[in-house]
């Protein structure tokens, strides 16, 4: 075997990083070769080398699949861990989405704080991952396609064969008598990796033998210009941020060009740990959101997430209902209060009330007496005056006496009456939405 194929391998892995490592082992041919390398350089197992292997379930082999993984890791004296995933089969993405994320999932959960798993996609698979996301029509950020290194959970994945090609894989396994699984799915055409792997880049390599080279060469330049977006992206979200990381100005959001309006809004949503918006969010945010008036409740929902206009604020966060209408609680300050649907409300700094309390939900129409005002106000216009936006007011807590005199919503506003009492004893309240 020509020195290139032998050398190629273990010099992409020369420079190892310095955190504990795992090995992503199908055992298929790719990461065989990738787990035999590593597990012969005595750098890579002074750091802790393991396996991790996950059964996907999705085929009749997939238990003899994981014994093999086994046994070829006791063999080579190493740790393997096997993660069991349910695989959803009528996701609308397809079977290969389906397990891909179902993979990463268990990756994300599963890697140690600071670990580093290293996964064996080539330049095969880059080439690949490119046309298909071409074929999506995906910008800079989907072209720049699989990322050397990415953050996940606690660890990061590392990703070193980029630059190799299957062949290059392939010579190294047989070189070194490796035993490796050909999974039977991997001919069915009818999967759209497959069949740009065994129909369309054959035919793109007999006219450009580079074509695989060429495309992953794409994807690294596509990186770098996704990069030098991400930069002006960071700092046009931070211009459009409130003090709220939930809310950005619609003004600052309105003034930004239509495309990066785009990405920053996509980012932010990203930052916050909410669902991607569909292809349709964002025009559907810039025509009826950043545009309504300042008093109008415009929203859009999706997936499980909403973004509310209110003034000039933009708000995203996860579709919360609001307390229930019929919701009553007595409460002692004594121990925190669960709300429903999430939150508590604390008392802090005194044992407890003087007197049991009712927490309820708003009904409309509720008086505060406010500390040094002479009469009772509507609650409704004091929340307005502070800048308490629509969804705060859906979940905001009551206190009320026994007499029913309103005491407090939320930590935002108290009476005259509790506001002494609380500070008679340095004490106060604490709601935690």
């Amino acid at each position: 075997m020509p020195a290139s194929g032998a050398d190629a391998l273990p010099a992409a892995l020369a420079a190892l990083p310095a955190a504990p490592l795992c090995v992503g082992y199908s055992g298929g041919l790719d990461s065989s070769a990738l787990l035999h390398a590593l597990a012969a350089s005595p750098q890579a197992r002074a750091r802790g080398l393991r396996a991790w292997h996950v059964h996907h379930g999705l085929h009749p082999q997939a238990d003899a699949w994981a014994a093999h993984c086994a046994d070829v890791c006791a063999g080579y004296g190493l740790e393997l861990t096997v993660s069991r995933v349910s695989v959803a089969r009528d996701g609308g993405d397809g079977p290969e989405a389906a397990a891909r994320a179902a993979r990463h999932a268990a990756f994300a959960a599963g890697l140690g704080a600071g670990e580093v798993l290293a996964l064996a996609h080539h330049r095969d698979d880059q080439a690949e991952t490119v046309l298909l996301r071409l074929l999506r029509g995906s910008g800079p950020d989907g072209l720049a396609a699989m990322r050397e290194w990415r953050e996940c959970g606690r660890g990061r994945l590392w990703r070193p064969l980029l630059a190799l090609s299957r062949a290059q894989l392939e010579a190294y396994a047989q070189h070194h008598g490796l035993r490796w699984i050909d999974d039977p799915s991997n001919a069915e055409d009818r999967y759209d990796r497959n069949f740009l792997r065994q129909r369309v880049l054959p035919l793109l390599r007999e006219r450009w033998p580079q074509a695989p080279a060429a495309l992953a060469q794409s994807a690294r330049l596509q990186e770098d210009a996704a990069g030098l977006l991400e930069e002006g992206d960071a700092l046009a979200l931070a211009q459009a941020r409130s003090l709220d990381p939930h809310a950005l100005s619609r003004s600052a959001l309105r003034a930004l060009a239509p495309a990066r309006r785009a990405r920053v809004l996509r980012r932010w949503i990203a930052a916050l740990g909410l669902p991607p918006l569909p292809a349709q969010g964002v025009a559907r945010i810039d025509t009826e959101l950043l545009s309504a008036r300042a008093d109008a409740d415009a929203e859009f929902a999706w997936n499980g997430a909403r973004v509310r206009a209110w003034r000039d604020l933009l708000h995203a966060a996860p579709q919360r209902p609001p307390l229930p209408p019929d919701w009553r609680a007595d409460w002692d300050g004594a121990a925190p209060l669960a709300l429903p649907g999430g939150g508590r409300w604390h008392l802090h700094g005194t044992d407890r009330f003087d007197a049991v309390l009712r927490a309820h939900p708003r009904a409309g129409g509720e008086r505060i007496a406010l500390p040094g005002r002479d009469h009772r106000h509507s609650l409704k216009h004091a929340l307005q005056a502070l800048g308490v936006p629509p969804w705060e007011r859906e979940r905001l807590p009551l206190l009320s006496a026994a007499d029913g005199e309103l005491l407090a919503a939320g930590d935002l506003l108290y009476s005259a009456r509790l506001q002494a009492w609380l500070r008679e004893r340095a004490a106060r309240l604490e709601w935690e939405p």
